[in-house]
């Protein structure tokens, strides 16, 4: 990550076009410059969805015994798709009988182990991931959901 420096004017204009707490100052920098939403979901993250069976919300979870994972203070129920861009790559995960399941099938233990096994370095996993729970309509970053 790099840090950039902006005068208060631009932080306040920034600020002015953020849509909700969830909508992140890199949100409003893609639009501006046209590049492709981390919000939306891209044809690879969309792939792995399994249309088979109905899709449970949070409150079914609750009636019907949620399963799924959880770390550092935060549960994903089983069917959360996860998405993460580092060095202009896209890599994905989900949430697959209660384990963190990558998209070479290979489980990790929380998101940090996930984001270190692509970076190779140690990573803040509730900052690099982000997920969309059955129940979501759109992406949230891990460290939003806590």
């Amino acid at each position: 990550m790099q840090d950039i420096l902006i005068d208060f004017e631009v932080f306040k204009a920034l600020t002015a076009l953020r849509l909700h707490e969830r909508h992140s100052y890199n949100d409003v920098i893609r639009e501006l410059l046209g590049l492709d939403s981390l919000i939306e979901a891209p044809d690879a993250i969309e792939a792995l969805i399994d249309d088979s069976g109905p899709v449970k919300t949070g409150f079914d979870d609750l009636l019907g015994g949620a399963s799924g994972f959880s770390a550092r203070g935060i549960f994903l129920t089983n069917g959360t798709l996860l998405r993460a861009t580092y060095k202009g790559q896209l890599h994905t995960a989900k949430i697959e009988g209660g384990n963190w399941v990558s998209s070479q099938g290979k489980p990790q233990s929380s998101p940090s182990a996930a984001a270190k096994s692509i970076t190779g370095s140690n990573v803040n996993g509730l900052r690099f991931w982000h997920a969309r729970r059955p129940s979501d309509a759109s992406w949230y970053r891990l460290d939003l959901l806590k």
